[in-house]
């Protein structure tokens, strides 16, 4: 679990940056301030939970089985948090309306808050 656990923060950091050049040095040019603001807010949010990830991974305070659940959470919630903002500030360059997958984008913070209450909650119970 430890090794997919890091691959996946790995990976999900490699793209993060390629992501934050596109937006820095791509994007603007396709769309307005805000979009590229709400881009990047998406970019943050998948390096956090990549580093995350790779803390994760390194932590052995906590069972495998909650270690799994973790992972989990915090892997949907940076798919459907982050991934729904990177569609919604591209949502003027392309001929489908992403407005209407909005909703993914709170569903992926509750996920990504889940993620972090329950490693929160194993490290104060365990001993």
């Amino acid at each position: 679990m430890n090794r997919t656990i890091l691959l996946t923060g790995t990976i999900m950091g490699m793209v993060a940056i390629v992501l934050g050049a596109f937006g820095a040095h791509g994007l603007e040019k396709l769309v307005d301030k805000d979009a590229v603001d709400t881009f990047e807010t998406g970019v943050r949010y998948q390096m956090y939970h990549a580093l995350f990830l790779l803390f994760l991974a390194l932590y052995n305070g906590i069972a495998e089985k909650t270690k799994k659940k973790v992972f989990v959470s915090v892997l949907l919630g940076v798919i459907l948090f982050s991934c729904s903002i990177y569609l919604l500030a591209l949502n003027d360059v392309t001929t489908f309306d992403f407005k209407v997958i909005g909703f993914l984008t709170p569903i992926g913070g509750v996920f990504m808050i889940l993620g972090w209450m329950l490693l929160g909650y194993r490290i104060i119970k365990s001993r």
